[in-house]
């Protein structure tokens, strides 16, 4: 007597497809970057948008961002802003300032585009960009310091001599450490 036995095909779960798979994801970012850049290359043919295109560019990169929760997509998106803005701000509002005060607007404007980084990606994506505050606030002291000028300007000018001191202090400190984790 044979049993007639019919095997059942196996579902791989890797292989089945469900809506919040990467790859539909990838899709998504896919089809939300052609409308990005459809609308723009409109727009760019019938406006001047000479001095808003890093300003645009990096809000299109925020909003793919921000739509795909992807903290890759946010970092050229605040960097590309934050540049966007101070060229914005020195060809409008600060362009008659001159000197020293248009370098210290355009540098919190950069920082401005590495702070909204952390920001952005502590609100939409699973893992906050912590590392960009750093660099948003080195940008943000020197651009404080250049507007103040004054005793600033003369501590901005110390530090730049002698940061050199710090990282041998840092490398100092280290290597002790790791002399007495030895012990």
């Amino acid at each position: 007597m044979a049993t007639n036995y019919q095997e059942t095909p196996v579902l791989d779960p890797v292989e089945e497809t469900s809506p919040a798979t990467p790859a539909r994801r990838s899709d998504m970012g896919g089809g939300v970057a052609l409308v990005a850049i459809g609308l723009f290359l409109l727009v760019a043919r019938f406006l001047d948008i000479g001095q808003i295109f890093l300003l645009l560019l990096g809000g299109g990169f925020l909003a793919w961002g921000i739509a795909t929760r992807t903290a890759g997509l946010l970092i050229p998106g605040g960097i590309l802003s934050g540049i966007g803005l101070g060229v914005l701000l020195m060809e409008g509002p600060f362009g008659s300032v001159g000197g020293d005060a248009e370098g210290g607007v355009f540098l919190l404007s950069f920082a401005l585009g590495w702070f909204s980084i952390t920001a952005l990606s502590a609100l939409f994506t699973r893992d906050t960009q912590w590392w960009a505050v750093i660099p948003g606030t080195i940008m943000a002291l020197i651009g404080t310091g250049v507007l103040v000028g004054g005793a600033a300007l003369t501590v901005l000018e110390f530090v730049g001599d002698y940061w050199p001191v710090a990282l041998i202090l840092v490398g100092l400190y280290l290597l002790f450490r790791r002399q007495q984790a030895m012990e």
